[in-house]
């Protein structure tokens, strides 16, 4: 009995599953269930019920555990909601999966939710709560997801829960979730817009982040909820500029929209006439005594703003995007912004563009055309690319006519004329009536061809094609206006064409000709007035009108010939049927047939009729459209759109620029330019110095003083430890120690001591303390990398990974950071943990100065000697620092008029970005008198990210300087080039980084390394096989080649034929794997693993290089 049951309701269950399948299919099922069918379902099912059936088994699928089963459900699902099905039942069981852990059938939950959120207020309530806990998943692309399904459940009850979730996703730490985040900023304001002031803090704080990923939503937000708020963008205005070529595309034509409005408020006019435009605005401060300035007083210099300069400079790179709206949103910055003489920069960009879809054409063409009114030499270079073809819809083709006509002039309308000729022979009717408007307009502006185009219009008369001729003649009854008494034979010419002419507006055109100049032609128009008068009331209204017209005039002209038929034809249109014929007949017959009634008005009835008219002026339709901003919809449209903002006009007086100062960080600004003086001046009163003194000075020793200069530098000014510059300088150290792989080994070990056991005993020790959640928040980013290197074990590099996870979160990492710092112990043998006993009172390093040798390559030497028998299997990554420091020159004091250059790169962490490459320049006076006001000038590219070092106003003669930069590679071995400036001069210099540079250590242990490789095989990993110089059999050997090329950390190898080494690259963070797999014959395959495949043969190449010479 059982048995059978059990079938029964598997063959119920399999006709569910067929009426779903069928549904979905969209087959016709028959509406009625068989009684066989009722039976096996013991139910009295109705026909209605199928739907019920289908649903019921999703339910049971969507309550299914397997995954599988879930997610075809909901596909069924989405798929009935597509086509307007009500799935609104389901909405419970649906809601049960949002806590899936499968993304994909969570997306369709979201999709779901989303749907049925508004009409089904009260079951969406329901999932409020699992979105709340989402918003705390550890997985960013959950939280985020969570929160674009709560700012899309348009429930006004839920806007403060909707409020708090944006305001706490605005302070996350993943810059995915703060852009989602800017994202439901909109939905919210659109749903409750009294929300707006919180809603503006939002975006306050927003607008400050540093993320490329943030910055184009959030200015989308400000745009949509407080567009008039420009005070919110003074302080992030440079920022914003400087992170445009890196923000994805659609939030890059956002910005730019947004900082072309900010600039025209906050910057005069480039484009004034009376003044001499100084275009190197950079150099009008020295230029401003000289004797040519003082010549022209009257003409005061236009100086354009840095700020101007700095925008149109980052916007100019992005004219070569792949995505045609950033280059329309730059060309329209260019020309409302950008002094006259630069705009033809985007031209070639607008050009490039007609090569895309026919739509991207439209708006290019729409815009190009009106530029074009305004400056014809913008374009005429690329007259041929405006030429039509033959496959161009007829949209284009007008467009392209045109700009064509508006870049005519005397010394190329031959060429476009030849052109029309082709094109008024086009099958495309409208086109080619165009084309001969088009020559109209050629005619009247270019006063030299006007004979020849009318001429040639003449011929058209005789064209087969009606709306060829009726064009002619409208465009040649214009012409004439302009020199009526040369033409009469042309008048004549269409007069005797005139029977043949069907077009109404042709034929109009010709009858208004002849009354407007009768007296040239007395003979002919009476004639042509009988003839009207025969097919008056078969003619159309606009026909009659001129009819009424020419019989006016003749009879005020020759009332002998035409008085009857002028009183015949007013009294048939007395009775025509459009009342605006008869209102015109009535008038005309009073205004020129005198009687009683008519007074004084017939006496000038000559002066109204045969008045002289101006002629028309053919212009272009494009010529005011210009009133709205290039690039928007109003300007497409040639009306203001709904939320179009207008570009306000430029202010007379620039307002206050110093609104858009940002502070720098005090150390930065303070021991920059002071270097030159102090360095010389340093002494040897005492050993051991406070830390931030010697920090200091050891980072500032040059090559030049070699060691004696690092011996010196070791010293410091005790007598200011507790003063305020102490302090600032101390703020800089901490940030500077927490990156530092080995910088000092026995003062980092010292550092670590400090942190763990004598926070009560110095004063320094709570400073750093408190600094360093800062400062290493940013070297946790950028810096565990190089601290990583100092691994002495296993145990300790895990330590130091799990540091690297957590690098988000500031408190934890210092600890683990200063233990990475006590491993570096190169001179110490058997007393490591009594000289951090004995130390613990001294900040510095003993009486060997390795510290400075980061900076001074003079110690190698003596480093080199050092015996380093007792060191761990990890003593290479304390070989990185001590490698040999390659010295580049960047300027000959030849060519530098006595200043030279040298830069190294000190492979320690940039302070002032974590994506930065640090650089230290070595400055020399070697010249026989003092030079001044060192400083960096333009860059190139313009969107090269440079931190400068601070102006040197004072170098004497035989001194010199060392000064930090930061310059952001982007991952790539392109040059930096720039200028580098003294008060009278400027030098082109260029910094080119080794490819081994643009990296950092990175701490891992050997399973770690073995899994992350695993991840990046393929077109991922680069190998080679190199033959090993016997000098390089050693590990240590290897490990030193290794590094002296690139900027990497030892990982532990449990076996002796197997060396690894880990590293990340500095601008992105990419991994970067190298592993060198001893074999025999002196062989070894080297690989490398990394998402930069042309970084990783590059690197290939040089460490191949290196391995195999001695």
């Amino acid at each position: 009995m059982d048995g059978g049951f059990s079938l029964r309701s598997e063959a119920a269950g399999a006709m569910r599953t067929v009426l779903v399948s069928a549904e979905n299919l969209q087959l016709t099922l028959k509406p009625e269930i068989s009684q066989e069918e009722q039976a096996l379902t013991h139910t009295n099912s109705k026909p209605n019920e199928t739907h019920k059936a289908g649903n019921e088994d999703l339910k049971e699928m969507l309550e299914s555990n397997k995954e599988s089963l879930k997610l075809e459900a909901m596909k069924r699902i989405v798929g009935l909601i597509s086509k307007g099905k009500n799935s609104s039942e389901l909405f419970p069981a649906v809601v049960k999966n949002v806590a899936s852990k499968n993304i994909e059938l969570k997306k369709l939950v979201y999709v779901y939710l989303v749907r049925y959120a508004e009409e089904q207020q009260d079951l969406a309530l329901l999932s409020i709560s699992t979105f709340q806990r989402a918003l705390k998943d550890p997985n960013q692309f959950i939280r985020a997801s969570a929160l674009r399904v709560l700012s899309s459940i348009r429930v006004p009850i839920i806007v403060p829960i909707m409020m708090l979730a944006i305001k706490e996703a605005a302070t996350d730490l993943s810059p995915y979730v703060r852009k989602t985040s800017a994202h439901a900023i909109q939905k919210l304001y659109s749903l409750d817009p009294e929300q707006k002031e919180q809603l503006i803090e939002v975006i306050e704080k927003l607008l400050k982040d540093k993320s490329t990923l943030v910055a184009g939503s959030v200015v989308m937000a400000f745009e949509e909820v407080c567009p008039d708020r420009i005070d919110l963008i003074h302080k992030n205005y440079r920022k914003l500029c400087n992170l445009l070529v890196d923000v994805e595309e659609w939030g890059q034509v956002v910005i730019i929209s947004m900082l072309t409005r900010y600039a025209r408020t906050q910057f005069t006019s480039p484009w004034k006439e009376d003044g001499v435009f100084d275009e190197n605005n950079e150099r009008a401060f020295y230029d401003s005594d000289s004797e040519e300035k003082k010549g022209q007083m009257a003409a005061k210099p236009y100086v354009m703003d840095p700020d101007h300069r700095l925008l149109l400079r980052n916007t100019k790179p992005l004219l070569q995007s792949r995505n045609t709206a950033v280059v329309m949103s730059v060309s329209q910055l260019y020309w409302h912004l950008a002094p006259k003489h630069e705009v033809s920069i985007v031209t070639k960009s607008l050009v490039r563009l007609l090569r895309s879809h026919r739509e991207v054409q439209y708006i290019v063409l729409q815009n190009i055309a009106t530029m074009s009114i305004q400056r014809k030499g913008m374009f005429e270079p690329y007259m041929k690319s405006f030429y039509v073809r033959s496959t161009d819809p007829t949209h284009i083709k007008t467009l392209k006519l045109e700009i064509l006509t508006n870049l005519a002039n005397e010394a190329n309308i031959s060429t476009i004329l030849r052109e029309f000729q082709t094109y008024v022979k086009s099958q495309d009717k409208a086109f080619a009536a165009a084309t001969i408007q088009a020559i109209g307009r050629c005619a009247t502006n270019i006063s030299e061809v006007t004979d020849t185009c009318l001429n040639g219009l003449v011929l058209l008369l005789s064209n087969r094609d009606e709306t060829v001729v009726a064009e002619s003649v409208v465009v040649i009854k214009k012409l004439l206006q302009t020199q009526p008494t040369q033409h009469s034979e042309i008048i004549k010419h269409m007069a005797k064409l005139f029977d043949n002419i069907t077009v109404p507006m042709a034929r109009a055109s010709i009858l208004w000709l002849m009354g407007e100049y009768c007296e040239r032609v007395p003979k002919i128009a009476p004639d042509v007035l009988r003839k009207m008068a025969k097919t008056f009331t078969a003619e159309e209204d606009i026909v009659k009108l001129q009819i009424v017209n020419l019989a006016a005039k003749l009879y005020l002209t020759n009332s002998k010939q035409t008085k009857l038929l002028t009183q015949y034809i007013l009294n048939l249109g007395k009775y025509d049927q459009n009342y605006d014929i008869r209102d015109r007949t009535r008038f005309i017959r009073q205004l020129i047939v005198p009687n009683e009634k008519s007074g004084a008005l017939n006496k000038y009835a000559r002066r109204i009729l045969l008045a002289p008219k101006p002629a028309p002026v053919l212009e272009s339709a494009f010529k005011d459209r210009d009133r709205f901003q290039l690039g928007t919809l109003s300007h497409s449209l040639n009306t203001k759109a709904a939320g179009y903002q207008e570009l306000s006009d430029w202010p007379a007086v620039a307002p206050d620029q110093s609104v858009r100062n940002v502070e720098v960080i005090e150390p930065v600004k303070e021991w920059a330019p002071t270097v030159g003086k102090s360095k010389q001046a340093k002494s040897d009163d005492k050993f051991y110095s406070d830390d931030e003194e010697k920090d200091e000075e050891g980072s500032e020793s040059s090559g030049s003083e070699d060691s004696s200069s690092s011996s010196s530098s070791s010293s410091s000014e005790e007598s200011g430890s507790e003063s305020e510059e102490e302090s600032s300088e101390e703020s800089e150290k901490t940030s500077s120690d927490s990156g530092k792989s080995s910088s000092g080994s026995e003062k980092s070990s010292t550092d670590s001591g400090l942190e763990k056991k004598k926070k009560k005993r110095t004063k320094k020790a709570p400073q750093r303390k408190g600094k360093p959640n800062a400062a290493d928040s940013d070297s946790d980013e950028n810096g565990n990398g190089p601290v990583a290197q100092a691994s002495s074990s296993s145990v300790e590099s895990s330590t130091e990974s799990d540091s690297e996870d957590d690098s988000d979160s500031d408190p934890p990492p210092p600890p683990k950071k200063t233990d990475a710092k006590a491993r570096p112990k190169v001179a110490e043998k058997s007393k490591k943990e009594v000289s951090l006993l004995d130390l613990d009172d001294y900040s510095p390093a003993p009486t060997n100065p390795p510290k400075s040798s980061i900076f001074s390559p003079s110690l190698l030497s003596d480093l080199e000697g050092l015996s380093l028998s007792n060191v761990s299997s990890t003593m290479p990554v304390n070989t990185s620092p001590f490698g040999p420091v390659k010295t580049y020159e960047l300027l000959h004091h030849m060519t530098g008029k006595g200043l030279s250059a040298k830069y190294h790169f000190p492979r320690q962490p940039c302070l002032y970005q974590p994506s930065m490459v640090a650089v230290q320049i070595i400055l020399t006076n070697n010249s026989d008198h003092t030079l001044e006001e060192i400083h960096i000038g333009d860059r190139s590219p313009a969107s090269l990210n440079i931190h400068c070092f601070n102006t040197i106003e004072r170098l004497d003669p035989g001194a010199s300087v060392t000064v930090p930069m930061g310059i952001d590679f982007s991952d790539s071995t392109q040059a930096a080039n720039f200028q580098l400036c003294t008060k009278e001069d400027r030098f082109n210099v260029s910094i080119q980084p080794a490819v081994g540079e643009l990296l950092k250590p990175s701490t891992m242990t050997e399973p770690d390394f073995c899994k992350e490789q695993g991840k990046l095989l393929g077109m991922n990993e680069t190998s080679a096989t190199v033959t090993m110089a016997t000098a390089n059999a050693s590990s240590q050997a290897i490990n030193k080649q290794i590094l002296s090329v690139a900027n990497v950390g030892v990982v532990s190898s449990s076996q002796s034929n197997f060396h690894r080494f880990a590293g990340q690259t500095v601008s992105s963070g990419a991994l970067v794997l190298v592993s060198l797999e001893l074999r025999e014959s002196s062989t070894a395959l080297l690989t490398i693993n990394t998402e930069k495949s042309v970084m990783a043969s590059m690197l290939l190449r040089d460490l191949k290089q290196a391995l195999a010479q001695a």
